[in-house]
């Protein structure tokens, strides 16, 4: 009865099952067993759960004999007959073994064991408690400082602030108490990890859903954030009730709720922006106080070109960019402010690099290339795919004219793709480059005249460069970076492959490890 009240006294101390500590007890005997009569045999121990009473035993399979690897674990079948005469193959002989004397050296070792599967038991259930918990505001006191990396004592369990995931200019002391999110937990073969971060965007989220009960009760809804932390932060709020001031609510009276946050985050500055589904409008008030002249988007590419007053440009970008920088991470698009000035000689320098394109790939006179330019057409191999019906509604076209319009454009790419496939050889080029969706035929000639054989070889290229491969007169520089970014696309894709894999080696190995 000792061991049953040992084992229930240690389940209650370290608040876990009995069970697991009489499991390890068996384990602890059957290691002792097989210390003393051999580790080649296959020995159990039993703790009776109601008596405390321990059974030792000697198990061994009936095997063919051809089949025998261990000798001490294994019998033949014609010698097994002669102990029970009934055995066959796959069936177990059980000898009772006398109970163990345990030495000095027996006992520490059984206790090593017992001490490692109460450890390996104490880990599994932190994991089991805090994996749910991601994602949750928690407070501890800081146990130790390493290098800027915080060791938090939760009481249950450690945690790890990693210096990157405190806010700047934040110095903790040994004792200080500290508020953060918990944003992983991992089970490793040293036990759970579990991370904190004071950075993450979700902390500043659930700071004001503690903050602010309409959050909390789901009248208000946080729709996005945009953080540098402990600078300035940008969030975007919506309400499910019309008679309800989402930003008003956020604010609180005379700024009470969101000074509390302020506080909170040393200082950190916050934008609280009513959320609205038109993309345009959320991204002028999420660039304010900055005041925006126009806004011209691309939909297929999320990008957006935001134009300014020449004065107002320093207040859209902000400080190091920050404001521009916060605005596109809120929006989720890509944001390029311009000055009126700028976004005017632009457009005039897209205007006629496309319209020459036109001119000289159909045969064309100016009128009529600057009025595909001003319709939208930015190549060849749009207007030769656009629907007749759809070219018949330009002012001063009739069918005859698209008819004709469109049969020069699809001569025009065809002669494009024979030549790319006569040369395609000659000059070396490789499938990936002749296969981007980002360049025509012509130009794919054009880079491997000029020794751009390979996508890779694209990619290694500036803006600059490859305007002047293909000529100021068919690229503009920012269709020309563009492209390199969608040429690179292959590294950042085969960089997280290589990384995943990693990954999944790692874990493999813990897991290997753990068995």
């Amino acid at each position: 009865m000792e061991l049953l009240q040992v084992a229930d006294t240690v389940a209650r101390e370290k608040n876990i099952d009995a069970e697991i500590v009489l499991c390890a007890m068996e384990e602890a005997i059957q290691k002792a067993g097989r210390s003393k009569y051999g580790h080649d045999f296959d020995i159990r121990a039993h703790i009776d759960r109601k008596t405390g009473d321990i059974a030792l035993k000697r198990y061994r399979e009936v095997c063919n004999e051809e089949d025998i690897e261990n000798e001490a674990a294994q019998i033949p079948l014609d010698f097994a007959k002669k102990i029970k005469e009934d055995a066959e193959i796959g069936d177990f002989l059980v000898d009772d073994l006398p109970p163990l004397d345990f030495g000095r050296i027996a006992a520490q070792t059984a206790k090593q064991v017992i001490m490692q599967k109460i450890r390996e038991a104490e880990r599994k259930k932190q994991y089991e408690e805090f994996k749910d918990r991601v994602g949750e505001i928690i407070n501890g006191s800081v146990k130790r400082v390493e290098y800027g990396n915080l060791t938090v004592d939760l009481g249950k369990a450690e945690a790890i602030l990693r210096r990157d995931e405190v806010i700047p200019r934040e110095n903790y002391k040994v004792g200080d108490r500290v508020r953060a999110i918990i944003y992983d937990v991992r089970e490793e073969v040293r036990g759970p990890q579990i991370f904190l971060s004071r950075t993450h965007p979700d902390f500043l989220v659930k700071l004001f859903t503690q903050e602010v009960p309409e959050i909390y009760d789901g009248v208000i809804e946080i729709k996005a954030v945009a953080r540098d932390p402990g600078s300035r932060a940008k969030i975007a709020v919506t309400s499910r009730e019309g008679s309800i001031d989402p930003v008003g609510a956020c604010v609180g009276m005379r700024g009470s709720r969101v000074q509390a946050i302020v506080n909170e985050l040393q200082g950190e500055k916050i934008d609280i922006i009513p959320w609205t589904d038109d993309i345009a409008s959320l991204t002028i008030a999420a660039l304010q106080p900055a005041e925006i002249s126009k806004v011209v988007m691309d939909e297929d590419n999320n990008k957006m070109e935001i134009i300014v007053p020449e004065e107002q440009l320093s207040l859209a970008i902000g400080r190091r960019g920050q404001n521009v920088r916060l605005a596109s991470m809120l929006t989720g698009w890509d944001l390029d402010i311009m000055t009126e000035e700028e976004e005017s000689t632009r457009r005039a320098e897209e205007y006629k690099t496309r319209s020459g394109l036109f001119i000289e790939a159909l045969d064309i006179d100016e009128v009529i290339g600057h009025l595909l330019v001003a319709e939208g057409f930015v190549s060849v191999e749009e207007l030769a795919e656009t629907p007749i019906e759809e070219l018949n509604q330009i002012e001063g076209f009739d069918e005859d004219i698209s008819t004709e319009l469109q049969n020069r454009a699809k001569n025009w790419v065809e002669l494009q793709a024979n030549l790319l496939e006569d040369k395609k050889e000659e000059l070396g080029l490789s499938d990936d480059l002749t296969n981007f969706e980002g360049l025509s035929a012509d130009k794919i000639i054009k880079l491997g005249e000029n020794d751009i054989h390979t996508l890779d070889d694209l990619a290694d290229l500036a803006g600059d460069e490859l305007v002047e491969i293909l000529g100021n007169d068919s690229i503009t520089e920012q269709e020309a970076n563009d492209i390199i970014m969608k040429a690179r696309e292959h590294w950042f894709a085969d960089e997280d492959a290589a990384k995943e894999a990693k990954e999944e080696d790692k874990d493999s190995k813990q897991a290997e490890n753990a068995a």
